[in-house]
Protein backbone atom coordinates (compact mmCIF):
# COMPACT_ATOMS: atom_id res chain seq x y z
CA UNK A 1 0.00 0.00 0.00
CA UNK A 2 1.16 3.75 -0.67
CA UNK A 3 1.89 6.39 1.61
CA UNK A 4 -1.19 8.19 -0.07
CA UNK A 5 -3.46 5.06 0.58
CA UNK A 6 -2.38 4.83 3.94
CA UNK A 7 -3.02 8.00 4.63
CA UNK A 8 -6.80 7.92 2.99
CA UNK A 9 -7.66 4.43 4.65
CA UNK A 10 -7.29 6.69 8.00
CA UNK A 11 -9.49 9.58 6.94
CA UNK A 12 -12.70 9.67 9.01
CA UNK A 13 -14.79 12.30 7.50
CA UNK A 14 -13.31 13.88 4.48
CA UNK A 15 -10.65 14.08 1.67
CA UNK A 16 -10.12 17.39 -0.67
CA UNK A 17 -7.96 17.85 -3.51
CA UNK A 18 -7.11 20.84 -5.09
CA UNK A 19 -4.96 20.73 -8.13
CA UNK A 20 -4.13 24.01 -9.83
CA UNK A 21 -2.05 23.36 -12.73
CA UNK A 22 -2.96 23.49 -16.54
CA UNK A 23 -0.97 20.02 -17.38
CA UNK A 24 0.74 17.28 -14.94
CA UNK A 25 2.74 14.49 -16.68
CA UNK A 26 2.20 15.27 -20.20
CA UNK A 27 3.97 11.18 -21.07
CA UNK A 28 0.84 9.64 -19.70
CA UNK A 29 -0.30 6.52 -21.93
CA UNK A 30 -3.45 7.09 -21.24
CA UNK A 31 -3.13 10.86 -22.32
CA UNK A 32 -0.71 10.11 -25.14
CA UNK A 33 -3.58 7.55 -26.24
CA UNK A 34 -5.97 10.03 -26.17
CA UNK A 35 -4.38 12.14 -28.21
CA UNK A 36 -3.88 9.80 -30.64
CA UNK A 37 -7.89 9.24 -30.84
CA UNK A 38 -7.52 5.81 -29.09
CA UNK A 39 -10.79 4.95 -27.38
CA UNK A 40 -9.67 4.14 -23.72
CA UNK A 41 -12.36 4.01 -20.76
CA UNK A 42 -11.07 6.19 -17.90
CA UNK A 43 -13.38 3.68 -15.30
CA UNK A 44 -11.59 -0.06 -16.86
CA UNK A 45 -8.06 2.00 -17.30
CA UNK A 46 -8.12 3.53 -13.89
CA UNK A 47 -10.19 0.82 -11.97
CA UNK A 48 -7.65 0.57 -8.75
CA UNK A 49 -8.03 4.17 -8.24
CA UNK A 50 -12.12 3.69 -8.92
CA UNK A 51 -11.83 0.96 -6.45
CA UNK A 52 -9.63 2.74 -4.26
CA UNK A 53 -12.58 5.70 -3.95
CA UNK A 54 -15.73 3.76 -4.07
CA UNK A 55 -14.26 2.13 -0.96
CA UNK A 56 -13.38 5.55 0.77
CA UNK A 57 -16.76 6.97 0.15
CA UNK A 58 -18.80 3.32 1.11
CA UNK A 59 -17.02 4.21 4.73
CA UNK A 60 -18.42 7.20 4.64
CA UNK A 61 -15.68 9.58 3.84
CA UNK A 62 -16.74 12.53 1.76
CA UNK A 63 -14.86 13.01 -1.33
CA UNK A 64 -13.95 16.21 -2.90
CA UNK A 65 -11.95 16.95 -5.77
CA UNK A 66 -11.68 20.84 -6.96
CA UNK A 67 -9.74 22.07 -10.22
CA UNK A 68 -8.39 25.45 -10.84
CA UNK A 69 -7.80 25.98 -14.99
CA UNK A 70 -6.80 28.52 -17.36
CA UNK A 71 -9.54 29.14 -20.62
CA UNK A 72 -9.27 28.48 -22.99
CA UNK A 73 -8.13 25.12 -21.39
CA UNK A 74 -5.02 23.42 -22.63
CA UNK A 75 -5.64 19.97 -24.65
CA UNK A 76 -4.46 17.84 -21.09
CA UNK A 77 -7.08 19.80 -19.54
CA UNK A 78 -9.53 18.64 -22.12
CA UNK A 79 -8.54 15.18 -21.78
CA UNK A 80 -8.72 15.40 -17.44
CA UNK A 81 -12.44 16.52 -17.94
CA UNK A 82 -13.04 13.88 -20.26
CA UNK A 83 -11.60 11.15 -17.54
CA UNK A 84 -13.42 12.71 -14.74
CA UNK A 85 -16.24 10.57 -15.13
CA UNK A 86 -14.00 8.15 -13.88
CA UNK A 87 -13.69 10.29 -10.76
CA UNK A 88 -17.79 10.65 -10.46
CA UNK A 89 -18.65 7.12 -11.08
CA UNK A 90 -15.71 6.51 -8.00
CA UNK A 91 -17.87 8.49 -5.84
CA UNK A 92 -16.26 11.90 -5.71
CA UNK A 93 -17.53 15.05 -6.44
CA UNK A 94 -15.49 17.48 -9.13
CA UNK A 95 -16.07 21.10 -9.60
CA UNK A 96 -14.22 23.46 -11.78
CA UNK A 97 -13.45 26.83 -11.02
CA UNK A 98 -11.79 29.23 -14.10
CA UNK A 99 -8.85 30.88 -13.31
CA UNK A 100 -10.12 34.32 -13.72
CA UNK A 101 -12.68 33.54 -10.77
CA UNK A 102 -9.51 32.60 -8.17
CA UNK A 103 -8.33 36.31 -8.07
CA UNK A 104 -8.65 37.24 -4.48
CA UNK A 105 -8.37 33.62 -2.92
CA UNK A 106 -5.46 33.09 -0.50
CA UNK A 107 -4.17 29.82 -2.09
CA UNK A 108 -1.19 27.64 -1.39
CA UNK A 109 1.59 27.41 -3.96
CA UNK A 110 1.17 23.53 -4.71
CA UNK A 111 -1.28 21.13 -5.54
CA UNK A 112 -2.45 19.33 -2.36
CA UNK A 113 -4.56 16.78 -0.46
CA UNK A 114 -6.19 17.83 3.15
CA UNK A 115 -7.58 14.56 5.08
CA UNK A 116 -10.45 15.06 7.65
CA UNK A 117 -9.01 18.89 7.93
CA UNK A 118 -5.73 17.64 9.67
CA UNK A 119 -3.49 15.37 8.04
CA UNK A 120 -2.37 17.42 4.54
CA UNK A 121 -0.15 15.77 1.42
CA UNK A 122 1.45 18.34 -0.72
CA UNK A 123 2.18 17.36 -4.17
CA UNK A 124 5.28 18.62 -5.83
CA UNK A 125 5.78 19.09 -10.05
CA UNK A 126 8.57 20.37 -12.00
CA UNK A 127 7.98 23.14 -14.62
CA UNK A 128 7.10 20.77 -17.55
CA UNK A 129 4.77 18.66 -14.93
CA UNK A 130 6.41 15.67 -13.91
CA UNK A 131 6.41 14.25 -10.49
CA UNK A 132 10.15 14.12 -8.76
CA UNK A 133 10.78 10.78 -7.08
CA UNK A 134 9.86 12.11 -3.78
CA UNK A 135 6.99 14.51 -5.01
CA UNK A 136 4.99 15.12 -1.75
CA UNK A 137 5.39 15.66 1.70
CA UNK A 138 2.93 14.64 4.49
CA UNK A 139 2.51 17.55 7.24
CA UNK A 140 0.26 17.75 10.21
CA UNK A 141 1.10 21.62 10.85
CA UNK A 142 -2.45 23.05 12.13
CA UNK A 143 -1.33 26.11 10.36
CA UNK A 144 -0.74 24.83 7.04
CA UNK A 145 -4.25 22.70 7.31
CA UNK A 146 -6.20 24.98 8.37
CA UNK A 147 -4.81 27.49 5.22
CA UNK A 148 -5.46 24.13 3.18
CA UNK A 149 -8.63 24.11 4.29
CA UNK A 150 -10.01 27.51 3.70
CA UNK A 151 -8.72 27.45 0.51
CA UNK A 152 -10.52 24.44 -0.48
CA UNK A 153 -13.40 25.98 0.47
CA UNK A 154 -13.08 29.12 -0.98
CA UNK A 155 -12.74 27.55 -4.20
CA UNK A 156 -15.49 25.03 -3.80
CA UNK A 157 -17.82 27.88 -3.04
CA UNK A 158 -16.69 29.52 -6.71
CA UNK A 159 -16.52 26.70 -8.64
CA UNK A 160 -18.76 24.43 -10.88
CA UNK A 161 -20.06 21.37 -10.73
CA UNK A 162 -18.88 19.14 -13.08
CA UNK A 163 -21.83 17.97 -14.60
CA UNK A 164 -22.33 21.73 -15.47
CA UNK A 165 -18.72 22.98 -16.75
CA UNK A 166 -18.22 22.88 -20.48
CA UNK A 167 -14.32 23.68 -21.23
Amino acid sequence: MTEFQDVLASARRSAVHLEMRDSYMLDDPAFVAWQRGEGVDPVVQWRPWVDLIRETVARGVVVRRARIVSEPVSEYIRWEHWTTAMNVAAGEQVRWLPRRQATGLALPGNDYWLFDDETVMVNYFDGNGQKPEHGYDVLTDQQVAKLCSSAFESVWERAIPHEEYQP
